[in-house]
Order: structure tokens, then sequence, then C-alpha cells
């Protein structure tokens, strides 16, 4: 898509009464061949139960203040955004039916699709797009960044909202899609504090499904929104999200028909389950999130503040194994955080660390660790995002570095365990962590290095504590850029500065829509963000 320049006035109006053009083709697929499960000549059949499995459970079931991923897929199901997205990332209708952009890209204003209630029979007005809007730019992971230049969001009538900002944002109008930024009820959160509302265990929201039933450590039940906004739809009567922690146990369902679909079923398991003639598998590469594994070094600890001692480690490791072996060849070497996927800004030539042991030995002795006899050269904690692939993963770096005299200890645990170790406690010497990417540099990009979360730490925002005043200048220039030509630049350069400090190494690409399901489900993905789409033109065909 093209930026508003400042002298140029751009206007995107589609009519309220028309229908999302994703109804027939998702616009997603446009370049990412044909959908999951995609319909046939079979015209959908109404009813049913979609029974999904997932390996970790979400830990909020609206994705408001918490855009972890597993929070992301049920959230979207429930609650809807101003906007959707074509393959190319165009903006389409969805909440908002036409929005404006000011020639000066200051404000955006957005007219509200009509008649939209939320599941409690409330009203969808401009109000509760205010609420959501200003609540996560001061309390949402991303809304430091993303939100950064919200000045305030206006509302002259009901069903028009204008968000105001104080520089332009050339990244606003991909930001707002139903898991990234989902438009909450404000009336259910009140005055209160917003991460102790009802809403975060109990959503209600304008979406195609309905929340019924929790149940913590077994399943989460959804129905059908019968008073829907898109008329005829969603086509199921529910769907039941099961959690499987087991990855063999998760396999096992999927394989025997005990549940439809699975999202994230083992590498191991998947050629087994592809000769499986009632099975389908889905691996299409998430170009919105840009899901990847990160091994982030934290600079306050004396020794990996050394630089040579970062670089030694990223020639310890072979992350071509990674990819391969951990990841069954179902991931790429990632050489920048920037994705290739953003090809004008991305550049990988300050990322060249090699597999070399020699090398890293070398490094090593020159940073003033020799080794000594046969004891370690130093010890390392390394804590780990949860995941059975993070998991293999770590065990390979624990062996890796113990090849060039580095003795790791692993600290395992829980999500919350994580995040307390990486993020408060910074209990950790070296992090291998999964983060997305994200369809921008300055929303997924920029947190991994921000100075401004050492000052003001939030989750997922650099756990390395890395601060470089002149890659903090070039995120906030790039953030306000306008100028394509100008803003790569801007990007290269941080790629530049970061491939030399080092202070995370990118590691791997995470297959994290990875899904396995049964050909009687039909249109499992509808959206550009894959497993984060609303189910609402998903069926499934009866069983014989």
């Amino acid at each position: 898509m093209s930026y508003p320049q400042p002298s140029t006035s751009r206007r995107l109006a589609i009519a309220a009464s028309l229908a999302l053009p994703l109804l027939a083709t998702p616009l997603w697929a446009a370049t990412s061949g044909a959908a999951p499960g995609a319909a046939t000549a079979v015209s959908p059949v109404d009813g049913g139960t979609l029974t999904y499995a997932v390996f970790q459970e979400p830990t909020s079931l609206v994705s408001f203040l918490d855009t972890k991923t597993d929070n992301r897929n049920v959230s979207a199901k429930i609650t809807e955004g101003l906007l959707r997205y074509d393959a190319q990332f165009n903006p389409q209708p969805l909440l908002a039916t036409a929005w404006d952009v000011s020639g000066d890209g200051l404000r955006y204003t957005f007219k509200l699709r009509e008649g939209v209630k939320f599941h409690d029979g409330q009203p969808l007005t401009s109000a509760d797009v205010r609420y959501s809007v200003l609540t996560q730019q001061k309390q949402g992971p991303r809304g430091k960044i993303t939100l950064a230049n919200v000045e305030r969001v206006d509302t002259p009538d009901a069903l028009t909202a204008v968000i105001v900002l104080r520089k332009p944002a050339p990244y606003l109008l991909k930001s707002l899609s139903s898991a990234e930024l989902p438009i909450v009820p404000a009336h259910r959160y009140a005055d209160g504090n917003p991460l102790a509302s009802p809403n975060i265990t109990a959503p209600i929201g304008t979406g195609p499904f309905v929340f019924e039933q929790w149940v913590r450590g077994s399943h989460l039940v959804l129905r059908k929104n019968p008073s829907y906004w898109r008329q005829g739809k969603p086509h199921l009567d529910r769907v039941i999200f099961r959690f499987i922690t087991d990855a063999q146990a998760l396999a096992a369902a999927v394989e025997t028909g005990e549940v439809d679909a699975a999202l994230n079923v083992g590498l191991a398991d998947l050629d087994r389950l592809a000769d499986n003639p009632k099975l389908a598998i889905d691996d299409t590469y998430d170009g919105f999130l840009n899901n990847a594994s990160f091994l982030e070094f934290n600079v306050e600890n004396p020794i990996l503040a050394k630089p040579e001692v970062r670089h030694a480690i990223a020639r310890a490791i072979d992350r071509n194994f990674i990819a391969e072996k951990v990841y069954y060849r179902r991931a790429q070497v990632v050489d920048s955080p920037i994705p290739q996927v953003l090809s004008a800004y991305h550049d990988a030539s300050a990322f060249d660390y090699g597999y070399d042991v020699a090398a890293a030995n070398k490094l090593l002795d020159q940073a003033g660790y020799p080794r000594q006899g046969s004891g370690p050269r130093f010890d390392l904690k390394l804590t780990l995002i949860p995941g059975a692939d993070f998991r293999r993963s770590a065990d390979y770096l624990r062996a890796a570095l113990n090849r060039v005299g580095i003795r790791v200890t692993v600290l395992d645990g829980d999500l919350p365990t994580f995040l307390q170790r990486a993020y408060t406690a910074r209990d950790f010497d070296i992090n291998l962590n999964g983060l997305g990417r994200l369809f921008d540099p300055t929303v997924g990009v920029q947190r991994i290095y921000w100075g401004d979360g050492v000052k003001n730490p939030l989750i997922w925002i650099n756990a390395s504590h890395y601060v470089n005043p002149r890659v903090d200048a070039l995120f906030t220039q790039a953030a306000v850029e306008t100028d394509e030509s100008r803003r790569a630049a801007q990007f290269k350069e941080i790629q530049r500065i970061v491939g030399r400090d080092l202070p995370v190494l990118p590691i791997a690409t995470v297959p994290s829509a990875l899904q396995v399901y049964s050909k009687r489900v039909h249109g499992l993905n509808n959206s550009i963000d894959l497993t984060a789409g609303d189910f609402s033109d998903t069926w499934i065909e009866p069983r014989k």
C-alpha cells in the first residue's frame, strides 16, 4: 500500500451496504496459494461443531492488552477490529466501512458500520473505538510504539471516530486488525483497571462467535452469534477449543478424528500425518506475524556486555542445524530481525555470523576467557519461552555452547514463569524467545531494541536491555517518515548497527500457523494473519 504524503489527500470509501470482498475467495489467498480447507464446488453446510485442538492454552480471551499468539487466535473469533487486509496489506472494511486520511497524515477518520451490536445487545459506537485505542496506547504491549503518535480520539457522532496524531504514523492503517487492535466494549471495562476486567476471561465482542465457557486446563466453548452483522454467517453452530499440551496426544487426537483440526502438531509427526488420506496439512508462512526465534543476550551481564563474546556465541551456533533438524526442515534461517517479506526494508548483510567453532574459540580467548583445563570458560543461565520446539532448540544450544567451553544451565517453566524471569526479575543470561516481527518494523522489530523498554519495562519489549541512542533515534525517525526511500534507508542503517552490536541473534522462522485438519473442514483461514481469522467462513461436512 502507499502511504499518505503531506501534500496528498486520500479517501478510501466503501459503502456500508457492500458485503466483504472475501465472501467467495479470501483476499489473502491472492499470494498464499490455495486456502487451507478452501471451499470446493460443494456448497457450504450450516451447522455442526468444529473441535479445534491447540497446544498452548491462552492466558486471555481478548488480545486487547496481551497480543500473545494463542490469545490472538481466540480473540479474533469474538472481538473485531476496524479493518482487515488483503494479501498486499491493503485495508478492507470490517467494523469501519469507510476511512479518510488527511493530507498531512495526522487525522484518520473512520465511519463505523451501522447496526452492529455487542453480544450483550449494546450498540457499537465511536466511544468504544476511543476507549480501545487510548487504553491500548497506555497499557498494551505494542501501544507505546504502534500508537505512540496518537494525541486523542475524537467522536463527533456515534458512528464517527477520528484518530488524531501528533506526528504521522505511516504504518497505522496496517495495525487495525481484529487480533492486533480489537475494539472492545467500553461499558464492559467501565473506569476500573482494564487488566482486572471480566472481559479478559469472559469477553463480549461484535464477532461471529459468542463466548460460552472456559474450563481451565481443558477446553473453551464458543457458540454462534445469532445476530452477527454478516448475514448468513457464521456457518458453524459451535467451536470447541481443546487444550492438549502433550505433543503425541495432540497428533493422535487429529489422526483418530477425536478433533477436527489441530494447531502446531509436533513437527516430527507431520510426515506420518501427511500420508493419512483423510487429513490435510497447512504450513503457510504467516507474513502478518512473521514469527521467529531469537537468542537475546542480557547485556547487563559483565561477560555478555562484551560484543566479542556475543559474536563468539553466534559463531558457535549452527542455525542451519536448528532449521533443518529441530524444525524438521519447516523453518528457514533468519539473517535479519526485519523479515524478507518486507523486502524494501530488509538487509541481511550485517548478520553474517556463519557457524565456525574455531572462530568462536578464538574470539572467547581474545575476550579474556581462555579455557582452564577441562573446566568451563564461564557459566550462563538460559531461559526459554515454553514450547516443544524451543525446548529442543535449548537442548541444542546447551550442547553447542559446551563445545566452546561455555556451561549452560537451562531454566524451564510455564509461560508466567518465563515472563517473570525474562522481563521482571531478569533472572537470565541468554534468553531463547519467540517474537512476531509483524507487518512493519516500527511495530514488530523496534520493540526488540527499544531503549525505552529499559526505563519503562513491559513484556515482549527489549529483554536484552540494549540501549543505543542512534538506534533509538533512527526508529523514532522511521516511525514518522512518509517518504519510503528515506524510511528504507533508516531501517537498513538500524540493521547494520544491531548486526554489529548483536544484542540479539536472529535464529529461525517459527511455523506458528501450522495446522493439520480433516478434509471435512473447509475455509479455516479467511485472514492474512491466518489462524487469527474469525472462522465466519468455516464449515464442516457431516460425518458419513
